[in-house]
């Protein structure tokens, strides 16, 4: 399964909400960052982080599949 086949393919309810909080924080971080006004140092570093750290949950979580084929073969090779 390919990169592409993995995004469109169902994804998990508790990834759902993962990718969500994702996109939040990557929000959240953007806009600390493009601030119109001059912040502290410290606080447009968390807002980076906050945006890196977002962007890199809402990928992981979107590519995460749910497929009755994936766990047939997860449980076989415990066996």
């Amino acid at each position: 399964m390919n990169v592409i086949q993995r995004a469109k393919a169902p994804t998990p309810k508790f990834f759902k909400v993962l990718r969500n909080i994702g996109l939040m924080l990557a929000a959240v971080g953007g806009t600390i960052v493009a601030a119109p006004v001059v912040l502290p140092i410290i606080v447009t570093s968390v807002g980076g982080y906050m945006a890196i750290a977002g962007g890199v949950l809402s990928a992981v979580s979107q590519i995460t599949t749910h497929s009755e084929d994936n766990l047939n073969t997860a449980q076989d090779e415990q066996r």
